[in-house]
């Protein structure tokens, strides 16, 4: 995400997020940017394209 958007959630705080990737280095860096004020609380891979090496991650956040 881009870090507008990061401190624009900060702003707005809610309770919930559900936070899509496919790319799993930046999804971490930003779970870091917001691992104060979320704690994860469910985390899933999806294979959506099975004949390749892609990957969809799935985070659920919950406000702290």
């Amino acid at each position: 995400m881009h870090t507008d958007v990061v401190e624009r959630i900060r702003e707005l705080a809610p309770k919930c997020i559900v936070y899509v990737s496919c790319n799993p280095a930046t999804q971490a860096r930003d779970l870091a940017l917001l691992k104060d004020m979320y704690a994860v609380t469910d985390v899933q891979p999806f294979d959506m394209f099975p004949h390749t090496w892609h990957m969809e991650n799935v985070v659920r956040l919950e406000r702290r």
